[in-house]
């Protein structure tokens, strides 16, 4: 996989709809491990923004599964953490496109 290539997963929805979604990030929140997914449109686009933060784990053979957040303290802590996360990308955004 080439670097400009995008990670995807497809999500299957409550109501069994189906969802492609671009995987923005893995990481850690004290010591629990996250993914935060870029929802996208049947053009591989997103409109409006919208991220999906989900707890991520891996079973015994090593299968991905997500999990929902049930806790509003424990989903806020995850939500500061993308978003210093998507503030350091920004910056290395801009700190590339200067030189």
């Amino acid at each position: 996989m080439n670097e400009n290539e995008t990670l995807t997963v497809t999500l299957t929805l409550d109501n069994d709809e189906e969802l492609e979604c671009a995987v923005l990030t893995i990481f850690e929140v004290d010591a629990r491990k996250y993914i935060a997914l870029l929802p996208l449109d049947e053009d591989g686009n997103n409109e409006d923004g919208e991220v999906f933060l989900y707890r991520f784990l891996e079973t015994e053979d090593g299968e991905p599964t997500l999990d929902n957040i049930e806790d509003d303290d424990e989903y806020e802590r995850v939500a500061d953490k993308f978003d210093e996360w998507l503030d350091t990308q920004e910056y290395e955004d801009l700190d590339s496109e200067e030189e």
